[in-house]
């Protein structure tokens, strides 16, 4: 026998989340739904010999899809074919938000599935001078009314008791309006298994994904016949409903004498002022950053000493050949680009766990949501923006906050362009070597060019977003209507397993595709065809006499790279980049940099014989790289390799470019799709390509 599926349905911030977690006491694991990204919560509950599943149900304030999230929901709720199919559904609830819970119950009930009520949070009750008629909204409901404070454990032992119980009958409360009982008819005689109100939920609906398609043209028929739509109904219903709720005022009442009111007015006055409210969120914002890069700096930097550490190691322990360089320039080397990552990816999930748990990230969406509207983007769509200074691997992932399908694509599509502190050395060596350390009025020339590179990055990241918004058809047309969740504490378990969802989802599933490209790229560099990369040692040996150990060690590294299967495709594509200003040796830097941006600078120090092992923050090896860069030759020019139109183009290309296996696979597993994957690639390298082209062209 299967075990039995509790579902738990609720709107967003009703604690629905912290009772999964007590009921499952952590027991549970998330996953996608199939075909989608939509997170998929599922735990075990075991009492006595019986085991539950618990399917946490994304969160929704009505059966009518308007998101993906929603879209869920409702497959699962309506579709008696489905795996989730619940035997119950357990409608979790806020005490200040009631009524919309309300109307989920009846809405999950009158579709013809068993239903329970709680009123989570029970602690808020008095806390916000609330007193409900609980009597009276159980006659109402015609259930029981659990009570339960999830972060306690408060009333668990009564609400697990009940999940065997079989809910008493239920008699709608929704009466169809007589404007549309012939068209309700027709549609019956199509679902005669169905409940009427699962029928009228139906022909409420453009599209429904798990009936025919022959169906889905009767209902549209139907419509048609009777000049209906879909919003007609829907908004039919939701005043039918609330005009009732709106009669039954007397299940939950405010104390007038009471000193304990909910503080959330008095905050948003401050909060959601139209100044005040800004200042404080991108001083927030400005904050976030700061701590993503600082905080992360130390932990970054002991994952980087610890990898190189473990490198010496093994080359000190192992004797050389392939296998050991395998090992560290791939294997650990790839690990460690993905471990890398981690501290800015908690940092920036703790913070953005705390603002969904408090309540404030919906004052946030409110705040944005107008001004990015225009651009095909949403509210929520500022904190993967913003985000992605630090990193855009955390800002991607960060997007799943987006309800809206078509505009969480475009988010993750256009996060990318924002400059990330990736590009910073690249940006740093560069402007150091095309740009004069001259101030204009008191204004560094080199200071302003790296700020209009990040103003360059925002602009095509708005542009791209309005232009992608024209092309990308909306499945479900988005409109900001939710109700702001009173403030609450943080529910530090919640905040603390979300982190680690999302930490770990990032280094299981992006890092196998982060570490196979690395193991693909140490392949290229280091074998090569033919005598020139097998016999490079005698070869330079013969050349260079007169080196010192270290020099000719460099020079033979030099030399094997330029040969190497790396070398070929750097010297292959030279015809390629040669148009923008390069040669094949920044060919071969713009390759090896797929891995990570900042790779380009360490390509081109061992390419130019200074070894690979370059920190670009000490001063004196800083110098050494701009000295031999800015000595450099472009052979097919006769020029220096990093002029002043060469420069400006590289700086246009890595500011555009999708130059960034990490993200790359971010995206992928985010999007579930290698074909936004790829266009957004080619998108953004194109348009790379064409901005560095011009520039170079036009400055040369």
């Amino acid at each position: 026998m299967n075990n039995p599926i509790i579902a738990l349905l609720g709107n967003p911030n009703v604690g629905k989340t912290s009772l999964f977690n007590r009921l499952t006491n952590l027991n549970q694991k998330v996953g996608n739904y199939p075909g989608i990204t939509v997170d998929k919560r599922e735990g075990k509950l075991t009492k006595g010999a019986k085991t539950y599943r618990i399917v946490d149900l994304p969160g929704t304030y009505t059966l009518y899809p308007n998101s993906l999230d929603e879209q869920v929901v409702f497959n699962i709720l309506a579709d008696s074919n489905h795996t989730d199919y619940p035997n119950l559904v357990v409608v979790v609830a806020d005490p200040a938000q009631l009524n919309r819970s309300i109307i989920l119950y009846q809405q999950a009930r009158e579709i013809g599935i068993p239903a329970i009520f709680v009123v989570n949070m029970i602690d808020e009750v008095e806390k916000k001078g609330l007193v409900i008629d609980f009597d009276k909204l159980a006659k109402k409901l015609n259930t029981k009314i659990f009570q339960t404070n999830a972060r306690t454990g408060e009333g668990l032992e009564q609400l697990i008791a009940a999940f065997d119980e079989k809910p008493p009958l239920y008699i709608g409360d929704f009466a169809v309006p007589t404007a549309f009982n012939k068209a309700l008819e027709e549609a019956k005689s199509l679902f005669p298994l169905h409940t009427e109100y699962a029928t009228w939920q139906f022909l409420a609906q453009e599209h429904i994904s798990f009936i025919s398609a022959e169906k889905n043209n009767a209902l549209a028929r139907i419509r048609e016949t009777h000049k209906l739509t879909t919003q007609a109904l829907q908004k039919a219903e939701s005043l039918a409903r609330n005009k009732r709720l709106s009669m039954d005022d007397s299940i939950v009442r405010t104390q007038a004498d009471s000193s304990k009111g909910d503080p959330t007015h008095a905050i948003d006055k401050i909060l959601l002022h139209p100044v005040f409210g800004y200042v404080l969120f991108f001083g927030l914002l400005f904050f976030i950053f700061q701590a993503i890069y600082t905080w992360s700096g130390p932990f970054m930097d002991a994952i980087d000493e610890f990898f190189g550490y473990l490198v010496s190691e093994i080359h000190t322990r192992l004797p050389e050949g392939p296998l050991v360089n395998l090992l560290t320039d791939g294997v650990v080397a790839g690990i460690g680009g993905i471990v890398i990552f981690i501290p800015q990816i908690v940092i920036l999930f703790l913070f953005i766990s705390l603002m969904e748990e408090i309540g404030y990230m919906s004052r946030v969406v409110f705040l944005m949501d107008r001004w990015l509207r225009p651009f095909g983007l949403n509210g929520k769509s500022v904190i993967p923006l913003m985000s992605s200074v630090a990193c855009a691997v955390p800002a991607v992932m960060s997007a799943r906050n987006i309800e809206n399908a078509k505009e969480r694509l475009v988010t993750m599509l256009v996060t990318p362009f924002m400059t990330c502190s990736a590009r910073l050395p690249i940006y740093i060596v560069l402007i150091g070597l095309v740009i004069p350390d001259t101030t204009v009025w008191g204004i560094g020339l080199q200071g302003m060019t790296l700020f209009g590179l990040y103003i360059l990055g925002i602009v095509a990241a708005l542009c791209s977003a309005w232009i992608l918004n024209k092309i990308i058809k909306n499945t479900h047309k988005s409109f900001l209507i939710f109700e702001l969740p009173t403030y609450k504490l943080p529910d530090w378990k919640n905040v603390l397993l979300n982190v680690w969802d999302k930490t770990s989802g990032f280094v299981i599933d992006a890092g196998k595709i982060i570490l196979s490209i690395s193991i693909v790229l140490w392949v290229l560099g280091s074998f090569g065809p033919g005598e020139k990369f097998n016999n490079a040692e005698e070869l330079i040996k013969a050349e260079y006499p007169t080196l010192s150990e270290e020099e000719l060690s460099k020079e033979i590294t030099s030399y094997k790279v330029e040969h190497s299967y790396l070398g070929y495709i750097g010297m292959a594509i030279e015809p390629v980049v040669k148009p923008l200003g390069y040669d094949w040796k920044m060919g071969i830097g713009l390759i090896a940099s797929f891995a990570a941006r900042e790779v380009f600078v360490g390509t081109m120090a061992t390419v130019y014989s200074l070894g690979d092992d370059v920190d670009i923050e000490e001063e004196s090896q800083k110098a050494t790289v701009l000295s031999r860069m800015r000595s450099e030759i472009n052979k097919n020019t006769g020029l220096p390799a990093y002029n002043f139109a060469s420069g400006i183009s590289l700086l246009l290309f890595y500011a555009f470019a999708m130059q960034c296996m990490s993200t790359i696979a971010i995206v992928k597993k985010e999007t579930g799709s290698w074909k936004w994957t790829l266009i957004q690639t080619g998108f953004m390298t194109g348009l790379a390509y064409f901005a560095a082209f011009v520039a170079y062209q036009l400055l040369k």
